[in-house]
């Protein structure tokens, strides 16, 4: 038998101490290390390739250049978005870890993914709902048949386990053998081989350590959904942050119908990845084209209202802006953006006030960026500043107009990447003019060739200087 030991971790990082401390040395945290006991064995360590077990395995050193590369075998599933923020699909072999608020559709989302994979072997374990429970859901999302009719591709081959303990899980996927084990969630499991709670710093570490061997050994994915602290981080020590493959953040308000599920980590793939889901009495729908939700529809022009082009990794998208200029009622004049950073609106707000000659420094100014979104590419800066002169001149902007441009501290517009991508995405959603840097410049071409943009019907306007943007839609 091995000596019991007794340590203390952080519950907030997962530090590690021989004695209580009242201060985390890791993230300054106060009061949070808890004492934990910790009894491993001599474990033997399954080997998933071959069914035996083994308590030793040895790895020898190989050559760079003895090693054979191929291109991973991704599982395409129906969903699309879920592809797209996967990197292209479920990596075998790979885990992955899927975050968000109590009630936000995360346990929706993976069982929807299992009940539509035809043809493979999926293990739904859940540690915080019963089977009737899930089963009620599992109605909700698709017709699910009788015993005696269980021909629907996808939902015959999802099986479900209420289970907590990671030795009885390991026997019923030995017994089973999945192609895909979904985990829900990992804080409910826990390990024989560590004395202390399920949820505690030992506990999640040493569960995810033993599906992390299992799946890299035999090659199957494991999807694991965590809880988050009140802060929006994944709940447990951020070493479970590092152990994974990819993580996930799963967002939106639950009194809003969307949801967007968005690439924290992935090694595998982009990690500025994002797809958009519509929250249904029947699941989860994929938005296709996220512009047609995040564009408001009017039937006459508003001032302080701008549409710009913005890229979420490879996805191009169509945003609207809305600015608020307003007197300031009180001494000192509020600045407040929503989805936009407010330091950087204070850089723009300057810029026009020093170069434009735009009084503001008495004026309250709020910004909105329509449809939950948090935007951090810096073509939205165009589209800002238009959107705060609209409001402050009360003159709206043609709603046929839209914006992809970066500007400088002293007025400048500057390029951004991809434009070529930003125009055909404004061309397709029916706009008949864009505003872009007279800096950027067709793929492929030099600065000497000039601007060559024949081939897109959409006016392109090149500008060079904020005042030249004023002048155009203006006057």
């Amino acid at each position: 038998m091995a000596k019991t030991r007794t340590a203390y971790f952080c519950q907030s990082c997962g530090h590690e101490s021989a004695k209580w401390l009242g201060k985390c040395p890791s993230c300054s945290q106060w009061n949070t290390f808890v004492e934990e006991i910790i009894e491993k064995g001599n474990v033997s360590i399954p080997d998933w390739k071959n069914g035996s077990t083994s308590t030793q395995r040895s790895n020898k050193p190989a050559a760079i250049h003895d090693i054979i590369y191929s291109e991973e075998n991704r599982l395409i599933t129906p969903d699309n978005e879920l592809n797209r923020v996967l990197g292209g699909g479920i990596v075998s072999g790979s885990m992955v870890l899927i975050g968000g608020e109590p009630g936000i559709g995360k346990s929706t989302l993976m069982l929807q993914v299992a009940l539509n994979l035809p043809g493979l072997k999926v293990l739904y374990i859940s540690g915080e709902e019963s089977e009737q429970q899930i089963k009620m859901r599992a109605e909700r999302l698709v017709k699910v048949p009788d015993k005696e009719s269980s021909n629907v591709p996808g939902v015959a081959d999802t099986y479900i386990l209420t289970e907590t303990s990671t030795q009885n899980i390991f026997k019923q996927i030995e017994i089973l053998e999945p192609d895909l084990v979904v985990v829900d969630s990992i804080q409910t499991l826990y390990s024989a081989h560590i004395e202390s709670t399920p949820g505690s710093v030992s506990q999640v570490r040493e569960c995810t350590a033993e599906l992390l061997r299992f799946a890299k050994e035999s090659g199957t994915p494991v999807f694991l959904i965590g809880h988050i602290t009140k802060d929006g981080m994944i709940a447990g020590p951020k070493i479970l942050e590092h152990m994974v493959d990819t993580v996930l953040q799963f967002e939106g308000d639950r009194h809003h119908v969307y949801r967007i599920l968005r690439a924290v980590k992935n090694r595998f793939g982009s990690a500025s990845e994002l797809g958009i889901y519509e929250m249904l009495g029947s699941g989860l729908r994929e938005v296709s084209n996220p512009s047609e939700i995040l564009l408001s529809q009017r039937d006459e022009p508003l001032s302080g209202i701008t549409i710009s082009v913005i890229l979420e990794g490879l996805r191009p998208m169509l945003i609207e802006t809305q600015a608020l200029v307003s007197v300031s009622a009180y001494g000192t004049p509020q600045r407040s953006g929503t989805g936009f950073d407010t330091k950087r609106m204070n850089m723009l707000l300057a810029v026009l006030e020093k170069k434009c000659g735009f009084k503001l420094s008495t004026q309250d100014v709020f910004l909105n960026i329509a449809g939950g979104l948090r935007v951090e590419d810096p073509a939205i800066d165009l589209a800002v500043v238009v959107a705060i002169i609209s409001s402050h001149e009360d003159m709206p902007v043609d709603s046929k107009v839209c914006f992809a441009a970066e500007v400088g501290l002293s007025g400048e517009i500057r390029a951004v990447n991809r434009i070529e991508q930003r125009i055909a995405e404004a061309e397709k959603l029916g706009f008949e003019k864009i505003f872009i840097s007279k800096y950027n410049l067709p793929a492929g071409k030099k600065v000497q060739d000039g601007q060559n943009w024949k081939k897109y019907k959409i006016e392109i306007n090149t500008v060079a200087k904020v005042e030249e943007v004023f002048n155009a839609l203006f006057g």
